[in-house]
């Protein structure tokens, strides 16, 4: 059975979601929901989990959160069946409650931190439950805009921190930035995770792999076979270079095709390496590749440079 893939280390930053069995309400009453956030709290004394933002929608939920410890698995074993337990005996029933295993993405905090607790707390507006994210009750949201004092527990001030150094500014601030999106069709942030499991920049994710995975295999982790090592913008740039040594122009095409299919850089990364709109890079890209259908001579080239870049 194919499994997620978990990567754990000390210092991590992680969205968390879950979702209940058959897409079935996991919270029926308020006191459920203060049940769950309870759990939460006990997480952070118990295993030293951070929380840095929350959202329970009825039949899932959403986290942001850290682990100073490195042991994501423990905090959400603790959290999902605690509350599974707690729920089964209120409801006299048994068996699983949410849909299989919890889905973590790591997160590159500095890079997405804002944007991912923006997406969380808005939640409640995108399912047309409330108008203002403020509305719902059993959102972390209120405490980013200090409208109610933040639990103990919950530790607003790292995602504030990039708004303003004054706590009053971080709440209008990001107050804000929270609002700009309302009733704007806005793509998920997660919709740029690589390999279903990871959010953050080419750097970032070439690291964690280099770091946590290189050597690593597993049949049952379809994930890891999208993490083989890529040819750096940089390094793919060279190797053209090389080869179109008096032709600027194309050699200029020919990067932007390889980097397109070989780096792993996002679209925007790349359209502000080559100073182009991000789709600026898929045209020029299929643009390229039509002529390497009819040109042999550039397709010879372009196999001399794909030869030099290693295994790709």
């Amino acid at each position: 059975m194919a499994r997620p893939l978990r990567i754990e280390y000390p210092g991590a930053f992680y969205h968390v979601t879950s979702r209940g069995n058959e897409k079935k309400d996991v919270f029926k009453s308020r006191r459920d929901r203060e049940k769950f956030l309870a759990y939460l709290e006990s997480a952070t004394e118990r295993y030293g989990a951070v929380i840095h933002a929350y959202c329970l929608m009825d039949n899932h939920y959403h986290l942001m959160l850290e682990t100073p410890a490195g042991n994501l698995s423990q905090i959400m074993q603790h959290i999902n069946g605690a509350y599974t337990t707690y729920y089964n005996i209120k409801r006299k029933r048994a068996g699983h409650l949410f849909q299989g295993r919890f889905k973590a993405i790591l997160v590159e905090a500095d890079e997405y931190a804002a944007e991912l607790t923006r997406y969380i707390h808005l939640n409640p507006v995108r399912a047309g439950i409330v108008e203002r994210p403020e509305l719902y009750p059993w959102s972390s949201y209120r405490f980013f805009i200090g409208q109610s004092l933040s639990p103990a527990w919950l530790r607003t001030d790292f995602v504030l921190g990039f708004f303003a150094k004054k706590t009053a500014g971080a709440w209008r601030k990001y107050r804000e930035f929270a609002e700009d999106l309302i009733g704007k069709d806005n793509e998920s942030p997660l919709l740029k995770t690589y390999g279903s499991s990871i959010l953050g920049s080419v750097d970032f994710v070439n690291g964690i792999a280099a770091t946590h995975l290189e050597g690593k295999e597993d049949n049952n982790i379809p994930a890891l076979s999208q993490f083989t090592k890529r040819p750096s913008p940089d390094f793919i740039q060279d190797k053209v270079k090389a080869v179109f040594v008096d032709n600027e122009k194309l050699a200029r095409q020919a990067s932007i095709y390889l980097c397109h299919k070989y780096s792993g850089m996002k679209l925007r990364e790349l359209g502000e390496r080559f100073d182009v709109r991000d789709t600026g890079i898929t045209e020029s890209s299929r643009r390229f590749a039509k002529k390497l259908v009819t040109d042999r001579k550039l397709l010879k080239q372009i196999e001399t440079i794909r030869a030099n870049l290693g295994n790709v």
